[in-house]
């Protein structure tokens, strides 16, 4: 479970990843993916006009500041799958245009020439390359064949080389061993780190550089050549974790040299400095024990900026600013006195400060920090801000909230004040009527005030009664923020006529360190008594059916749902739960990440010397079924390796064993989460039919 799953929903490539693989065969029998005309007869959210919304993302300025060149996905339920396709609009709003339009899915674009061309990825030829266009997407030209593909690149701001990722072959087959067996399906495994996230590790990602004239692209040079590392580390980290100096002279790049064993209990990545004249590298962060990524290097030269973890093996350790002199090598901590998570840095054009986003109190703004540690909040409102990007003394940012999609946003520097430039789901969202989201103030169990975000049906009447859904959160390390999410949408679950309850419970960021790492070592202590301070409280409520209560969530949150249904007394009458933990014990020994079990859970559940261990598997959902007696339903991925099949599987045979009324939905080709859009429109009927059973 990785701190960052819940944040990547937001992200089209991620989620319809699988359209860089499209070729043109497959566009003379399908109709090519566009914009989906979705009519809202009734004004109400419906998992198929969710799956119509456009996913907008990746929004880079142009160097002038005047122009947004920015990627939407428009999913197709028919088709099962997305394409992606570019537009630029001016800053201001006006002369939108959309620049192309094939089913190969462009990613990854940049503007170049000053604004003249755009660069960008598509998988147009069969794999996903280069490409070349005029600004207002003409003169459309290819310029790589690299052999395997290409999944992100950097230009050098001199433009005379590029540096992009692509996958090499990590270990051996068993062919290799045994080359009279070419059809023999067997894996040999002899350390950790065999599978992770959704695959078999059989490449890992390798940063590599090229000469580049604007036409082609030189003989690449692997940069880690002969290292069996990953650069990005996966699954989650992309391009982000390379950059260039702005002399073109030096690439900054984070890797976790580590494999196996050793890879699977640590976090330990640092930041390497790579000389391309001299080929030559050193480790910026060594010392630094936790996750070391993010580089940026300062507009005047003289700094590097990164996202620094503290300790090793805890993935959500909180997330510090670290800017070095790249002179004297002396590092400052910039956000020392911020007890608040970093994330999204870009510097400002004089390298005297830095924006960046951060997670406070249930929400995410735009900050800035001068290199003297003073520190302003630009963007303020129930809104979550997801990306941005400065150029001219201009910013663009994506934002969102439980109320509204990703939509690009120009934000005025001074004030603050946003406004919306992209509009890619307006005439979807001009006919729906949506659900107020509210913040509640809750008291807890042991004496604390805990932010509960309370959304209500769209044609709310407090008159009514109506059933009620604690959402529990996943990660378990993700702030409940205002944030869109299109699996658990609380629009969604809304406009089915409930009142959505959504705590930000212990160990949740934005609330400070301490509030934070609570949970970790206490798996069904503190947090969740905050879920029943946050149900018991709202059930209170005269419009609150407290005799109609169901809870729902995800990886952690699938966790907190099995666990509640040993605890619970009553209060609820309906269970789902997608990817969670049934028994932490069997956990322990499946997952990948181990550092996430050992600092979490506290350690090996057969280390009967650790009180810490022996309390989290004491309290494992699997030792209280016992106490089930509510109906409940299970979903899960085959294809999940961070939590694996098996214990949904675990938990939907021993409620059966049980008697209790119980109903499970496995997908054989998903992963942690639910991708494809077909399946994603299923998983929601299921979820629907199962709550409005046992609710309504």
């Amino acid at each position: 479970m990785s701190k960052s799953i819940f944040f990547m929903i937001i992200s089209a490539s991620v989620l319809f990843g699988s359209c860089l693989r499209e070729t043109k065969k497959t566009e003379e029998k399908n109709p090519l993916i566009g914009r989906f005309d979705s009519k809202v007869p009734n004004g109400l959210m419906t998992p198929e006009v969710l799956y119509s919304l456009a996913r907008v993302s990746d929004a880079k300025l142009s160097p002038d500041g005047t122009k947004v060149l920015y990627g939407a996905t428009f999913p197709d339920i028919g088709q099962n799958k997305g394409n992606r396709e570019l537009f630029t609009v001016n800053i201001d709003g006006t002369d939108k245009k959309q620049i192309t339009q094939t089913s190969g899915s462009e990613h990854n674009a940049v503007w170049v020439k000053n604004g003249k061309e755009i660069v960008f990825l598509s998988s147009e030829s069969g794999s996903a390359q280069l490409w070349i266009m005029d600004a207002d997407g003409s003169n459309r030209k290819q310029i790589s064949n690299y052999e395997g593909g290409i999944d992100g690149f950097i230009l050098s701001p001199d433009e005379s080389n590029v540096l992009f990722i692509s996958n090499i072959k990590y270990g051996k087959r068993t062919s290799d061993m045994y080359p009279d067996l070419p059809k023999a399906t067997g894996r040999i495994v002899d350390d950790l780190m065999y599978k992770h996230w959704d695959e078999w590790v059989e490449t890992i990602p390798h940063p590599l550089v090229a000469s580049f004239d604007g036409k082609s692209i030189g003989d690449p040079v692997d940069i880690m050549k002969g290292e069996p590392y990953e650069c990005p580390m996966k699954p989650m980290n992309g391009i982000e974790d390379l950059a260039w100096s702005p002399d073109s002279k030096l690439i900054a790049y984070a890797s976790k040299k580590k494999t196996g064993l050793e890879y699977s209990i640590s976090t330990n990545s640092d930041i390497y400095i790579y000389n391309v004249e001299t080929k030559e590298t050193y480790n910026l962060t060594e010392g630094m024990m936790g996750y070391d990524t993010h580089p940026i290097f300062s507009p005047n030269g003289n700094y590097i900026a990164w996202i620094s973890q503290e300790r090793d093996g805890y993935e959500s350790d909180k997330q510090r600013l670290f800017v070095a002199d790249l002179q004297t090598k002396e590092k400052q901590y910039l956000t020392s006195d911020f007890d608040y998570n970093v994330d999204a840095i870009q510097w400002t054009e004089d390298s005297n400060s830095l924006y960046f986003i951060a997670y406070k109190e249930g929400l995410k703004h735009i900050w800035q920090t001068g290199l003297n540690k003073q520190m302003r909040q630009i963007t303020t409102g129930q809104y979550d801000y997801v990306a941005l990007d400065a150029a001219a003394n201009k910013m663009i940012a994506i934002r969102q909230s439980q109320e509204y999609a990703p939509e690009i946003f120009a934000v005025n520097l001074e004030s603050g004040d946003a406004q919306e430039i992209s509009f890619e789901n307006k005439a979807i969202f001009d006919q729906l009527v949506t659900g107020k989201s509210e913040p509640r103030w809750i008291k807890t169990t042991d004496g604390k005030q805990m932010l509960v975000w309370v959304v209500y049906p769209p044609h709310f009447d407090p008159s009514k009664k109506y059933p009620a859904l604690l959402y529990c959160q996943g990660g378990p390390q993700s702030m409940v923020s205002q944030f869109w999410s299109f699996r658990w949408n609380l629009q969604l679950m809304a406009a089915n006529d409930y009142i959505v309850v959504a705590p930000n419970r212990r160990g949740l960021p934005g609330f400070g360190q301490e509030w934070l790492e609570q949970i970790s070592g206490d798996y069904g202590g503190q947090n969740m008594n905050d879920y029943f301070s946050a149900i018991d409280a709202l059930a209170k409520e005269p419009y609150v059916d407290e005799n109609h209560l169901g809870a729902v969530g995800a990886s952690y949150g699938g966790f907190s749902v099995y666990w509640l249904a040993g605890h619970h007394e009553k209060r609820f009458k309906a269970f789902i739960a997608h990817a969670g933990i049934f028994n932490l014990e069997q956990q322990y020994v499946e997952t990948e990440e181990m550092w996430f079990a050992n600092w979490d859970m506290g350690g090996p559940y057969w280390d009967k010397n650790n009180a810490v261990a022996q309390r989290t598997y004491a309290n494992s959902p699997h030792r209280f079924v016992d106490k089930w007696d509510t109906p409940i339903l299970i979903t899960h991925g085959e294809r999940d390796y961070r939590i694996l099949a098996s214990q949904g599987m675990a938990a939907f045979n021993a409620a059966k064993l049980r008697g209790i009324p119980s109903e499970m939905l496995i997908f054989p080709d998903e992963n942690h989460w639910i991708l494809q859009p077909q399946n994603g429109v299923l998983f929601q009927r299921v979820f629907f039919d199962w709550l409005d059973r046992w609710l309504k």
